[in-house]
Protein backbone atom coordinates (compact mmCIF):
# COMPACT_ATOMS: atom_id res chain seq x y z
CA UNK A 1 0.00 0.00 0.00
CA UNK A 2 0.97 3.50 -0.48
CA UNK A 3 1.45 6.59 -3.29
CA UNK A 4 2.35 5.70 -6.93
CA UNK A 5 3.58 8.15 -9.09
CA UNK A 6 4.78 5.86 -12.28
CA UNK A 7 2.45 4.45 -14.79
CA UNK A 8 -0.71 6.01 -13.58
CA UNK A 9 -3.93 3.50 -15.53
CA UNK A 10 -6.66 5.03 -17.50
CA UNK A 11 -9.39 5.44 -14.87
CA UNK A 12 -12.89 3.32 -15.32
CA UNK A 13 -14.84 5.49 -13.77
CA UNK A 14 -14.26 9.48 -11.86
CA UNK A 15 -15.72 10.87 -9.06
CA UNK A 16 -15.59 14.34 -7.58
CA UNK A 17 -14.77 14.21 -4.48
CA UNK A 18 -13.57 10.24 -3.05
CA UNK A 19 -14.59 9.47 0.81
CA UNK A 20 -12.06 6.45 2.11
CA UNK A 21 -13.61 5.39 5.23
CA UNK A 22 -17.52 5.12 6.35
CA UNK A 23 -17.67 5.97 9.76
CA UNK A 24 -18.68 9.17 11.65
CA UNK A 25 -16.16 11.20 9.53
CA UNK A 26 -16.47 9.59 6.32
CA UNK A 27 -20.09 10.10 6.37
CA UNK A 28 -19.99 13.47 7.89
CA UNK A 29 -17.72 14.30 5.27
CA UNK A 30 -19.56 13.01 2.11
CA UNK A 31 -23.07 15.39 3.49
CA UNK A 32 -20.55 18.48 3.28
CA UNK A 33 -19.54 17.55 0.20
CA UNK A 34 -23.21 16.53 -1.37
CA UNK A 35 -24.35 19.66 0.38
CA UNK A 36 -22.02 21.55 -2.13
CA UNK A 37 -22.65 20.56 -5.14
CA UNK A 38 -20.30 17.66 -5.48
CA UNK A 39 -20.75 14.19 -6.64
CA UNK A 40 -19.32 11.71 -3.83
CA UNK A 41 -18.41 8.24 -3.40
CA UNK A 42 -17.63 6.77 0.30
CA UNK A 43 -15.11 3.77 -0.26
CA UNK A 44 -15.58 1.30 2.63
CA UNK A 45 -13.47 -1.88 3.14
CA UNK A 46 -15.74 -3.90 4.78
CA UNK A 47 -19.21 -5.67 4.07
CA UNK A 48 -20.78 -2.94 6.16
CA UNK A 49 -20.22 -0.01 7.83
CA UNK A 50 -19.06 -1.00 11.48
CA UNK A 51 -15.74 0.81 12.88
CA UNK A 52 -14.94 2.71 15.94
CA UNK A 53 -18.24 4.65 15.60
CA UNK A 54 -20.33 1.56 16.20
CA UNK A 55 -17.86 0.26 19.05
CA UNK A 56 -18.48 4.01 20.60
CA UNK A 57 -20.97 5.20 23.11
CA UNK A 58 -22.03 7.51 20.30
CA UNK A 59 -21.59 10.55 22.48
CA UNK A 60 -20.04 14.01 20.60
CA UNK A 61 -18.92 17.12 22.74
CA UNK A 62 -20.09 20.08 20.86
CA UNK A 63 -20.07 23.98 22.18
CA UNK A 64 -22.78 26.28 21.78
CA UNK A 65 -25.35 24.23 20.22
CA UNK A 66 -29.38 24.50 20.00
CA UNK A 67 -29.68 21.90 22.19
CA UNK A 68 -27.68 22.98 24.80
CA UNK A 69 -29.05 26.70 24.61
CA UNK A 70 -32.81 24.90 24.53
CA UNK A 71 -31.26 23.40 28.26
CA UNK A 72 -30.05 26.78 29.18
CA UNK A 73 -26.35 25.55 29.53
CA UNK A 74 -24.42 28.84 28.96
CA UNK A 75 -21.33 27.56 26.93
CA UNK A 76 -18.73 29.11 24.35
CA UNK A 77 -15.34 28.40 22.74
CA UNK A 78 -13.21 29.45 25.57
CA UNK A 79 -14.50 27.49 28.17
CA UNK A 80 -14.05 24.83 25.75
CA UNK A 81 -10.60 25.43 25.16
CA UNK A 82 -9.52 25.93 28.48
CA UNK A 83 -10.95 22.67 29.61
CA UNK A 84 -9.11 21.38 27.10
CA UNK A 85 -5.67 22.43 27.74
CA UNK A 86 -6.24 22.31 31.59
CA UNK A 87 -6.92 18.71 30.58
CA UNK A 88 -3.69 18.21 28.41
CA UNK A 89 -1.53 20.34 30.48
CA UNK A 90 -1.42 22.56 27.93
CA UNK A 91 0.17 20.51 25.30
CA UNK A 92 -2.42 20.67 23.06
CA UNK A 93 -2.51 22.70 19.55
CA UNK A 94 -4.05 25.64 20.73
CA UNK A 95 -4.97 26.41 17.12
CA UNK A 96 -6.61 23.12 16.67
CA UNK A 97 -8.39 23.46 20.18
CA UNK A 98 -9.81 26.50 19.13
CA UNK A 99 -10.98 25.20 15.84
CA UNK A 100 -13.00 22.03 17.33
CA UNK A 101 -14.42 24.99 19.87
CA UNK A 102 -15.92 27.20 16.99
CA UNK A 103 -16.84 24.56 14.65
CA UNK A 104 -18.33 21.89 16.79
CA UNK A 105 -21.57 23.49 18.02
CA UNK A 106 -22.53 24.63 14.00
CA UNK A 107 -21.11 20.97 13.14
CA UNK A 108 -24.17 19.09 15.32
CA UNK A 109 -26.51 22.12 14.60
CA UNK A 110 -26.29 21.19 10.93
CA UNK A 111 -26.38 17.44 11.35
CA UNK A 112 -29.87 17.85 13.39
CA UNK A 113 -31.40 20.75 11.56
CA UNK A 114 -30.66 19.88 7.66
CA UNK A 115 -29.55 15.86 8.29
CA UNK A 116 -32.16 14.24 10.64
CA UNK A 117 -29.53 12.90 12.94
CA UNK A 118 -31.38 13.83 16.39
CA UNK A 119 -28.06 14.46 19.12
CA UNK A 120 -29.59 14.94 22.79
CA UNK A 121 -27.97 16.60 25.27
CA UNK A 122 -26.41 14.18 28.21
CA UNK A 123 -26.05 15.51 31.81
CA UNK A 124 -24.71 12.46 32.85
CA UNK A 125 -21.23 13.20 32.15
CA UNK A 126 -21.22 16.86 33.07
CA UNK A 127 -17.37 16.75 34.61
CA UNK A 128 -14.85 14.22 34.08
CA UNK A 129 -12.45 17.50 32.45
CA UNK A 130 -15.77 19.34 30.80
CA UNK A 131 -17.18 22.07 32.74
CA UNK A 132 -20.12 22.41 30.98
CA UNK A 133 -22.65 20.11 29.71
CA UNK A 134 -21.62 19.53 26.17
CA UNK A 135 -21.97 15.35 25.41
CA UNK A 136 -24.92 14.96 22.68
CA UNK A 137 -25.87 11.70 21.97
CA UNK A 138 -28.56 9.80 19.99
CA UNK A 139 -31.65 8.39 21.19
CA UNK A 140 -30.48 4.94 21.77
CA UNK A 141 -27.29 6.05 23.54
CA UNK A 142 -24.85 4.04 21.11
CA UNK A 143 -22.60 4.26 18.37
CA UNK A 144 -24.67 1.93 16.05
CA UNK A 145 -27.45 3.88 16.29
CA UNK A 146 -25.34 6.95 15.18
CA UNK A 147 -23.59 5.28 12.67
CA UNK A 148 -27.55 4.45 11.08
CA UNK A 149 -28.54 7.94 11.54
CA UNK A 150 -25.60 9.31 9.37
CA UNK A 151 -26.36 6.50 6.82
CA UNK A 152 -29.48 7.24 6.47
CA UNK A 153 -28.98 10.76 6.05
CA UNK A 154 -26.24 10.05 3.20
CA UNK A 155 -29.19 7.75 1.56
CA UNK A 156 -31.40 10.97 1.37
CA UNK A 157 -28.82 12.91 0.29
CA UNK A 158 -27.93 10.78 -2.54
CA UNK A 159 -25.00 9.86 -1.40
CA UNK A 160 -23.37 5.86 -2.77
CA UNK A 161 -21.99 4.02 -0.18
CA UNK A 162 -19.30 1.59 -1.74
CA UNK A 163 -18.86 -1.34 0.74
CA UNK A 164 -15.96 -4.34 0.14
CA UNK A 165 -14.03 -1.77 -1.69
CA UNK A 166 -10.74 -1.85 -0.18
CA UNK A 167 -8.11 1.07 -1.25
CA UNK A 168 -5.18 -0.03 -1.63
CA UNK A 169 -3.02 2.77 -3.66
CA UNK A 170 -3.23 6.47 -4.60
CA UNK A 171 -2.07 7.40 -7.87
CA UNK A 172 -0.16 10.64 -7.70
CA UNK A 173 1.31 13.42 -9.70
CA UNK A 174 4.78 15.00 -8.94
CA UNK A 175 3.01 17.83 -6.93
CA UNK A 176 1.66 15.22 -5.08
CA UNK A 177 -1.91 15.85 -6.00
CA UNK A 178 -4.03 12.94 -5.94
CA UNK A 179 -5.63 11.89 -9.19
CA UNK A 180 -7.07 8.25 -8.41
CA UNK A 181 -7.05 5.54 -6.06
CA UNK A 182 -6.52 1.71 -6.90
CA UNK A 183 -9.45 -0.55 -5.12
CA UNK A 184 -9.55 -3.87 -4.66
CA UNK A 185 -13.10 -5.46 -4.95
CA UNK A 186 -14.07 -9.22 -3.88
CA UNK A 187 -12.84 -12.07 -6.04
CA UNK A 188 -9.60 -9.96 -6.80
CA UNK A 189 -11.33 -7.35 -8.63
CA UNK A 190 -9.32 -4.29 -8.49
CA UNK A 191 -10.59 -0.64 -10.32
CA UNK A 192 -8.87 2.23 -10.62
CA UNK A 193 -10.99 5.37 -9.60
CA UNK A 194 -10.34 9.03 -10.81
CA UNK A 195 -10.90 11.93 -8.73
CA UNK A 196 -11.08 15.50 -8.08
CA UNK A 197 -10.09 15.36 -4.63
CA UNK A 198 -9.57 12.74 -1.95
CA UNK A 199 -10.95 13.04 2.13
CA UNK A 200 -9.09 10.79 4.61
CA UNK A 201 -11.30 8.85 7.12
CA UNK A 202 -9.63 5.68 7.79
CA UNK A 203 -9.73 6.00 11.73
CA UNK A 204 -6.21 5.81 13.45
CA UNK A 205 -3.45 2.77 13.77
CA UNK A 206 -4.63 1.00 16.74
CA UNK A 207 -4.84 -2.29 15.00
CA UNK A 208 -1.18 -1.78 13.46
CA UNK A 209 0.97 -3.56 16.01
CA UNK A 210 3.97 -1.99 14.40
CA UNK A 211 3.06 1.18 14.39
CA UNK A 212 1.85 1.46 17.94
CA UNK A 213 5.01 -0.68 19.59
CA UNK A 214 6.61 2.46 17.56
CA UNK A 215 4.74 5.49 18.75
CA UNK A 216 3.11 4.49 21.83
CA UNK A 217 5.49 1.83 23.16
CA UNK A 218 3.87 1.37 26.47
CA UNK A 219 0.82 -0.30 24.78
CA UNK A 220 2.88 -2.87 22.35
CA UNK A 221 1.57 -5.85 24.58
CA UNK A 222 -1.51 -4.49 25.45
CA UNK A 223 -5.21 -5.73 24.74
CA UNK A 224 -6.20 -3.86 21.20
CA UNK A 225 -10.28 -3.11 21.80
CA UNK A 226 -11.16 -1.33 18.32
CA UNK A 227 -11.69 -2.44 14.67
CA UNK A 228 -9.02 -3.96 13.35
CA UNK A 229 -9.46 -2.03 10.04
CA UNK A 230 -7.78 0.93 12.34
CA UNK A 231 -4.37 0.06 10.38
CA UNK A 232 -3.47 3.57 9.71
CA UNK A 233 -3.90 3.85 6.29
CA UNK A 234 -4.74 7.18 5.88
CA UNK A 235 -1.54 8.51 8.40
CA UNK A 236 0.49 7.03 5.52
CA UNK A 237 -0.64 7.85 2.70
CA UNK A 238 -0.49 11.07 3.81
CA UNK A 239 3.32 10.84 5.14
CA UNK A 240 3.78 9.45 2.41
CA UNK A 241 2.84 12.25 0.41
CA UNK A 242 4.65 14.67 2.73
CA UNK A 243 2.21 15.34 5.48
CA UNK A 244 3.45 15.82 8.81
CA UNK A 245 1.89 14.06 11.82
CA UNK A 246 1.54 15.27 15.53
CA UNK A 247 0.96 13.70 18.78
CA UNK A 248 1.35 9.81 17.54
CA UNK A 249 2.31 9.39 21.30
CA UNK A 250 -1.44 10.12 22.38
CA UNK A 251 -4.06 7.49 22.58
CA UNK A 252 -7.14 6.41 24.87
CA UNK A 253 -6.76 3.63 27.37
CA UNK A 254 -9.71 2.50 29.17
CA UNK A 255 -9.46 0.39 32.59
CA UNK A 256 -12.94 -0.94 32.12
CA UNK A 257 -12.96 -3.91 29.34
CA UNK A 258 -14.55 -6.84 31.13
CA UNK A 259 -12.63 -9.87 31.21
CA UNK A 260 -12.32 -12.18 29.70
CA UNK A 261 -15.71 -11.27 27.79
CA UNK A 262 -14.43 -8.55 25.87
CA UNK A 263 -17.19 -5.86 26.90
CA UNK A 264 -16.62 -1.88 28.03
CA UNK A 265 -18.01 -1.85 31.41
CA UNK A 266 -20.58 1.05 31.18
CA UNK A 267 -19.00 4.35 32.81
CA UNK A 268 -22.30 5.70 34.63
CA UNK A 269 -21.28 2.55 37.09
CA UNK A 270 -19.10 4.31 38.46
CA UNK A 271 -19.97 7.77 37.65
CA UNK A 272 -22.49 7.01 39.96
CA UNK A 273 -20.77 6.14 42.77
CA UNK A 274 -19.12 2.38 41.73
CA UNK A 275 -15.27 2.37 42.89
CA UNK A 276 -12.65 -0.20 41.59
CA UNK A 277 -10.86 -2.77 43.86
CA UNK A 278 -8.32 -5.07 42.30
CA UNK A 279 -7.99 -8.69 42.84
CA UNK A 280 -6.76 -7.86 46.45
CA UNK A 281 -10.08 -6.18 46.89
CA UNK A 282 -8.19 -2.72 47.76
CA UNK A 283 -8.69 0.77 45.85
CA UNK A 284 -5.98 2.31 44.23
CA UNK A 285 -6.78 5.30 41.84
CA UNK A 286 -9.58 7.86 41.75
CA UNK A 287 -11.47 5.76 39.24
CA UNK A 288 -13.18 9.28 37.55
CA UNK A 289 -9.71 11.69 37.58
CA UNK A 290 -8.70 9.97 33.98
CA UNK A 291 -11.19 7.63 32.82
CA UNK A 292 -9.68 7.14 29.23
CA UNK A 293 -6.41 6.79 30.55
CA UNK A 294 -7.27 4.26 33.32
CA UNK A 295 -5.85 1.27 31.46
CA UNK A 296 -2.62 2.33 33.32
CA UNK A 297 -3.46 2.22 36.71
CA UNK A 298 -5.43 -1.30 35.96
CA UNK A 299 -2.81 -2.69 34.01
CA UNK A 300 -0.34 -2.48 37.01
CA UNK A 301 -2.42 -3.84 39.12
CA UNK A 302 -1.65 -7.84 40.47
CA UNK A 303 -2.84 -9.83 37.03
CA UNK A 304 -3.30 -6.36 35.12
CA UNK A 305 -6.85 -7.03 36.39
CA UNK A 306 -9.30 -5.10 38.80
CA UNK A 307 -13.25 -5.20 39.88
CA UNK A 308 -15.65 -2.42 39.02
CA UNK A 309 -17.76 -2.54 42.45
CA UNK A 310 -21.65 -0.91 41.97
CA UNK A 311 -25.15 -2.22 43.42
CA UNK A 312 -28.50 -3.57 42.07
CA UNK A 313 -29.61 0.54 42.46
CA UNK A 314 -27.15 1.50 39.60
CA UNK A 315 -27.37 -1.56 37.55
CA UNK A 316 -31.08 -1.77 37.14
CA UNK A 317 -30.85 2.16 36.14
CA UNK A 318 -28.29 1.09 33.45
CA UNK A 319 -30.18 -1.88 32.04
CA UNK A 320 -32.53 0.04 29.88
CA UNK A 321 -30.09 2.38 28.04
CA UNK A 322 -27.37 -0.09 27.63
CA UNK A 323 -26.34 -2.42 25.55
CA UNK A 324 -23.36 -3.14 26.90
CA UNK A 325 -25.07 -3.96 30.45
CA UNK A 326 -27.69 -5.79 29.02
CA UNK A 327 -24.42 -7.87 27.02
CA UNK A 328 -22.68 -8.47 30.40
CA UNK A 329 -25.78 -9.88 31.82
CA UNK A 330 -26.26 -12.67 28.85
CA UNK A 331 -22.59 -13.43 29.31
CA UNK A 332 -23.01 -14.13 32.58
CA UNK A 333 -20.10 -11.36 33.40
CA UNK A 334 -21.76 -10.10 36.76
CA UNK A 335 -20.78 -11.49 40.09
CA UNK A 336 -23.36 -10.44 43.04
CA UNK A 337 -24.02 -11.25 46.73
CA UNK A 338 -26.32 -9.95 48.85
CA UNK A 339 -23.77 -9.21 51.41
CA UNK A 340 -20.30 -7.18 51.10
CA UNK A 341 -19.18 -10.90 52.50
CA UNK A 342 -20.85 -12.64 50.00
CA UNK A 343 -19.72 -10.52 46.91
CA UNK A 344 -15.86 -11.22 48.44
CA UNK A 345 -16.56 -15.02 47.73
CA UNK A 346 -17.69 -14.45 44.62
CA UNK A 347 -14.96 -12.29 43.25
CA UNK A 348 -12.29 -14.41 45.36
CA UNK A 349 -10.98 -11.10 47.25
CA UNK A 350 -9.70 -11.01 51.30
CA UNK A 351 -12.76 -11.22 53.63
CA UNK A 352 -14.05 -8.03 54.31
CA UNK A 353 -11.73 -5.74 51.72
CA UNK A 354 -14.86 -4.74 49.43
CA UNK A 355 -16.70 -4.15 52.45
CA UNK A 356 -13.95 -1.81 54.35
CA UNK A 357 -13.21 0.31 51.33
CA UNK A 358 -17.01 1.28 50.98
CA UNK A 359 -17.31 2.32 54.59
CA UNK A 360 -14.12 4.56 53.81
CA UNK A 361 -16.36 5.61 50.90
CA UNK A 362 -19.25 6.07 53.07
CA UNK A 363 -17.51 7.77 56.17
CA UNK A 364 -16.10 10.34 53.36
CA UNK A 365 -19.07 11.13 52.17
CA UNK A 366 -21.08 11.48 55.37
CA UNK A 367 -18.40 13.96 56.76
CA UNK A 368 -18.30 15.97 53.30
CA UNK A 369 -14.61 15.62 51.97
CA UNK A 370 -12.86 13.90 50.03
CA UNK A 371 -11.53 10.38 49.95
CA UNK A 372 -7.65 9.46 50.26
CA UNK A 373 -7.56 9.38 46.00
CA UNK A 374 -9.22 12.79 45.96
CA UNK A 375 -12.51 11.65 44.97
CA UNK A 376 -15.99 13.63 46.39
CA UNK A 377 -19.10 11.11 46.72
CA UNK A 378 -20.53 14.00 47.65
CA UNK A 379 -24.75 13.72 46.30
CA UNK A 380 -24.15 10.08 45.71
CA UNK A 381 -26.67 7.64 47.36
CA UNK A 382 -24.75 4.62 49.36
CA UNK A 383 -24.15 1.42 47.52
CA UNK A 384 -27.11 -0.81 48.71
CA UNK A 385 -27.55 -4.39 48.41
CA UNK A 386 -27.54 -6.29 46.27
CA UNK A 387 -23.80 -5.95 45.60
CA UNK A 388 -22.66 -6.59 41.93
CA UNK A 389 -18.77 -6.54 40.26
CA UNK A 390 -17.52 -7.27 36.86
CA UNK A 391 -13.67 -8.47 36.45
CA UNK A 392 -12.08 -5.76 34.20
CA UNK A 393 -8.57 -5.40 32.37
CA UNK A 394 -6.93 -1.99 30.60
CA UNK A 395 -6.88 -2.11 27.12
CA UNK A 396 -5.85 0.21 23.91
CA UNK A 397 -8.97 1.79 22.70
CA UNK A 398 -7.98 4.04 19.21
CA UNK A 399 -4.95 6.13 18.85
CA UNK A 400 -5.07 10.23 18.57
CA UNK A 401 -2.29 11.32 16.99
CA UNK A 402 -2.48 11.89 12.69
CA UNK A 403 -2.07 14.06 10.11
CA UNK A 404 -1.32 17.44 10.75
CA UNK A 405 -4.58 19.70 9.48
CA UNK A 406 -5.56 23.40 8.67
CA UNK A 407 -8.89 25.18 9.47
CA UNK A 408 -10.00 23.40 6.21
CA UNK A 409 -8.86 19.83 7.31
CA UNK A 410 -6.50 20.11 4.33
CA UNK A 411 -3.55 17.98 5.13
CA UNK A 412 -0.14 20.17 5.86
CA UNK A 413 3.18 19.82 4.95
CA UNK A 414 6.21 19.86 7.74
CA UNK A 415 6.47 23.77 6.73
CA UNK A 416 2.80 24.53 7.05
CA UNK A 417 1.61 24.46 3.41
CA UNK A 418 -0.90 22.50 2.43
CA UNK A 419 -1.20 19.10 -0.15
CA UNK A 420 -3.07 20.04 -3.45
CA UNK A 421 -5.88 18.02 -3.15
CA UNK A 422 -6.35 15.83 0.34
CA UNK A 423 -8.12 15.89 3.40
CA UNK A 424 -7.96 14.01 6.60
CA UNK A 425 -10.36 13.95 9.89
CA UNK A 426 -11.61 11.64 12.86
CA UNK A 427 -8.65 9.11 13.51
CA UNK A 428 -6.23 9.84 10.56
CA UNK A 429 -6.03 13.41 11.74
CA UNK A 430 -4.25 14.88 14.67
CA UNK A 431 -6.28 15.01 17.56
CA UNK A 432 -7.00 17.76 20.54
CA UNK A 433 -5.72 15.60 23.42
CA UNK A 434 -1.98 16.69 23.25
CA UNK A 435 0.50 14.03 23.57
CA UNK A 436 -0.32 11.40 26.12
CA UNK A 437 -3.08 9.30 27.27
CA UNK A 438 -3.96 11.82 30.62
CA UNK A 439 -5.58 14.15 28.07
CA UNK A 440 -8.11 12.42 26.45
CA UNK A 441 -11.53 14.57 27.37
CA UNK A 442 -15.00 12.16 27.01
CA UNK A 443 -16.42 12.35 23.66
CA UNK A 444 -13.44 14.17 21.84
CA UNK A 445 -13.33 11.38 19.47
CA UNK A 446 -16.34 11.57 18.05
CA UNK A 447 -16.40 15.69 18.07
CA UNK A 448 -13.12 15.25 16.21
CA UNK A 449 -14.57 12.98 13.29
CA UNK A 450 -17.98 14.72 13.01
CA UNK A 451 -16.20 18.14 13.05
CA UNK A 452 -13.44 17.73 10.55
CA UNK A 453 -15.47 15.43 8.73
CA UNK A 454 -17.81 18.32 7.91
CA UNK A 455 -14.60 20.66 7.20
CA UNK A 456 -13.03 17.99 5.29
CA UNK A 457 -15.60 17.53 2.89
CA UNK A 458 -16.62 20.85 2.69
CA UNK A 459 -13.07 21.65 1.53
CA UNK A 460 -12.55 18.97 -0.75
CA UNK A 461 -15.41 20.06 -2.33
CA UNK A 462 -13.86 23.31 -3.04
CA UNK A 463 -10.15 21.87 -3.68
CA UNK A 464 -12.11 19.38 -6.48
CA UNK A 465 -10.41 20.13 -9.83
CA UNK A 466 -12.19 18.36 -13.18
CA UNK A 467 -11.62 14.54 -11.84
CA UNK A 468 -9.34 12.87 -14.81
CA UNK A 469 -11.75 11.81 -17.62
CA UNK A 470 -12.80 7.91 -17.40
CA UNK A 471 -11.32 5.99 -20.08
Amino acid sequence: MGIIREHIPEFEFSIDVAVVGAGACGLTAALAARDAGREVLVLERDARPWGSTSMSLGAVCGVGTAAQRAAGVEDDPESFVADVMAKTEGRADPALARLIARESGPTLDWLTAHHGVPLLLDFKWTGLGHSRPRLHIPPGRNGEELLGLLQNACGRAGIEVMTEARVTDLYADADDRVLGLRIERPGGVVEHLGCGAVVLATCGFGGNHAMVTRHIPEMANAKYFGHEGNQGDGILWGEALGGAVGDMTAYQGLGTLADPQQIVVPHPLLIEGGFLANAEGHRFTHELANISGMCVPVLAQPGGVAWVVFDGRRHEACVPHSVEQRQLVEVGALRRGDTWAELEQACRVPEGTFAAENAAIDTARSSGTEDRFGRSFAGLAPLAPPYYAVRVTGALFHTQGGLQVDDGARVLRPDGRPLPNITAGGGAARSISGPAVTGYLPAVGLCMAVTLGRLAGASAARLCTDAPAAA
